[in-house]
């Protein structure tokens, strides 16, 4: 998902956003600028104790001056140094805080957005914007802040020395502000256009490289490896080239302000010394004056380095924002479901994904009774996955509607519909835990005897028993440290476990072995009395024993029977039964 440049008025609004965040730790927060304001008054008195220094050593001598400086100048410095302390510490701690709500938002924002928005986004570019684009909106709220208060306090201080000083003089460092601030506003917006490719690339970066572990086995088998490589130094370039930009306009604007200030500089030397001259100034006033305006090009360059930080962050912010205001799945409907009959009913169903693709399911229509086992066959492609993902709503049909016990799924509470499906996957997805709270997973207590009854009746204890923790051994990440058939037991356990009314299997014995499948066939057998079953099947060896087996053909219903009516028909299922059982 491409992220478009951050205008102006956009910023502002993000950045009043970001803000937002920081408003429930405003304490902490303005002990913060307490520090910077402690922080900043000591380059004014810098200035102070320069002419006091002057004025009482050679100007007008005063002995006193011999202790008092020193002492003075010691004294300036610890409070330099506690303001410098309080300034970054308290900003720093409310930006961990607003970090962490902000990551802490986004991810149960991402548990709740649409199945479709996932199909439509790339992982890596999710994960993007809640590791890497996260950490820039810290920068924005932390550091960037610090300075910008800070040194925007110190050079107000100073200015008023300077006024305090030689208002003529200072009018002449005023004169250099117009220039200075139409310059970082050219910047700024360099920096937002640069920051959002940077994260942009960032994204691509991100998701080659899961891809790469994910698929570690297929470019293994293909010897892919140098191909791979070309296509992450492909994304690694664009991602380097990004930063470059950004690091060349960082690195133009301190240069060019600097040359700015120098004209400003160049004026106040050619009058002051004039003034000196002609006896209209001290020399200790010169001094300080001259101290004051030196003292300015630090904050100055640090305020211009600042704003590629804060750019980036705003940047970054409108991203993970464009994320948190795209809509959540709604609630559904109004009506409560505590357990269903389990009579479905699939009434003129169409759905597409996308315009280009064309419809993936085309008017089907079939009835399924309470209790009855209904396979859905065909070839790849033809619809049947799609028409497992309506019944738990994971998506909608474009038109038509989908029944259960005679109401519209879009009728029931989106949660009260979920409770009433058991679904197992070809696609097993384990978390990283141990096998019984895999099994156990937001249905019951850890602890619960349910959980071992239905590993026994999956057949998880027949491999679980033999391994040192039993259930209590950890799966790894996606479940790396079991067996295909072993994942798939786990997966089919957590759905017996569920005891849902209805259970849909998508291809849920896929990846056992024959003697694995006799098993979970068995297991299966026994969970399908008195619920209503919808089995996706590649092998049609599988569903034979269903009392009715619906047959799609390009997105539509082309024949529904049971095994023995549709082998008589001789029509697609008997040609698809020919061509597995062929020798």
């Amino acid at each position: 998902m491409s992220q478009r440049p951050v205008e102006i008025a956009d910023a502002s609004k993000v950045y009043r956003r970001l803000l937002g965040y920081a408003r429930p730790h405003f304490g902490m927060f303005l002990i913060g600028v307490l520090g910077m304001a402690l922080f900043a008054a000591t380059d004014a008195a810098l200035a102070y104790l320069v002419q006091r220094f002057l004025g009482g050593a050679f100007v007008d001598p005063d002995p006193r001056i011999i202790w008092a400086i020193p002492l003075g100048a010691v004294a300036l410095f610890v409070a330099r140094g506690l303001g410098d302390y309080v300034s970054n510490y308290f900003p720093g701690w409310v930006g961990r805080q607003i970090i962490k709500s902000l990551r802490a938002e986004l991810f149960a924002h991402y548990l709740r957005l649409p199945t479709r928005h996932f199909e439509a986004a790339t992982s890596g570019g999710l994960l993007s914007r809640l590791t890497y684009n996260i950490e820039l909106v810290a920068e924005a709220t932390t550091n960037a802040v610090t300075v910008l208060i800070r040194d925007t306090l110190t050079i107000i201080a100073l200015v008023a020395m300077l006024l305090w000083y030689n208002w003529q003089l200072a009018a002449l460092v005023l004169v250099l502000a117009p220039p200075i601030s139409w310059l970082i506003q050219h910047i700024n917006r360099s920096f937002r256009r640069y920051s959002a490719r940077i994260q942009a690339s960032m994204g691509d970066v991100t998701r080659v490289a899961k891809e790469a572990l994910d698929g570690h086995k297929v470019i293994k088998s293909f010897n892919a490896e140098r191909y791979e490589e070309a296509i992450f130094a492909e994304a690694n370039e664009r991602n380097r080239h990004s930063n470059m930009r950004l690091i060349g306009a960082r690195a133009l604007a301190n240069p060019v302000v600097q040359i700015i200030a120098s004209f400003g500089l160049a004026g106040v030397l050619f009058v002051s010394i004039r003034q000196v001259f002609n006896a209209q100034m001290r020399v200790d006033e010169f001094m300080a004056f001259l101290t004051a305006l030196l003292l300015l090009t630090a904050p100055l360059r640090r305020l211009v380095q600042v704003f590629g930080p804060l750019q980036q962050g705003i940047a970054a912010g409108a991203s993970v924002f464009e994320i948190l205001d795209t809509p959540v799945e709604d609630v559904g409907g109004t009506k409560t479901l505590e357990r269903a009959r389990g009579e479905i009913e699939f009434r003129d169903v169409s759905f597409s994904y996308s315009s280009a693709q064309g419809e993936v399911l085309s008017n089907v229509s079939f009835n399924v009774q309470p209790g009855q086992t209904v396979a859905i066959v065909g070839k790849s492609g033809s619809g049947k996955s799609t028409l497992a993902n309506l019944l738990p709503r994971f998506i909608d049909p474009e038109s038509g509607s989908v029944l259960l016990d005679g109401v519209d799924l879009r009728d029931y509470l989106r949660a009260d519909v979920r409770k009433q499906v058991s679904l197992v996957s070809q696609e097993v997805v384990l978390f990283d835990d141990s096998i019984r709270r895999n099994i156990a997973f937001n249905i019951a207590d850890a602890a619960s005897p349910a959980i071992e009854e239905a590993a026994t009746a999956a057949y998880v204890m027949d491999f679980a028993a033999e391994l040192p923790e039993g259930l209590d051994t950890p799966v790894g990440e996606r479940g790396s440290q079991l067996s295909g058939g072993q994942r798939q037991r786990v997966s089919i356990a957590r759905a017996l476990l569920k005891n849902a009314p209805v259970l849909v299997l998508d291809e849920a014995t896929s990846a056992l072995d024959n003697e694995s499948e006799r098993r979970i066939q068995a297991a299966l057998a026994t969970l399908r009395r008195g619920r209503t079953t919808l089995v996706i099947a590649h092998r049609l060896s599988t569903i034979e024993q269903a009392d009715l087996i619906v047959v799609l053909h390009e997105g539509r219903v082309v024949e529904t029977g049971t095994h023995t009516e549709l082998i008589a028909r001789n029509g697609t299922y008997a040609q698809l039964h020919r061509l597995q059982f062929a020798v």
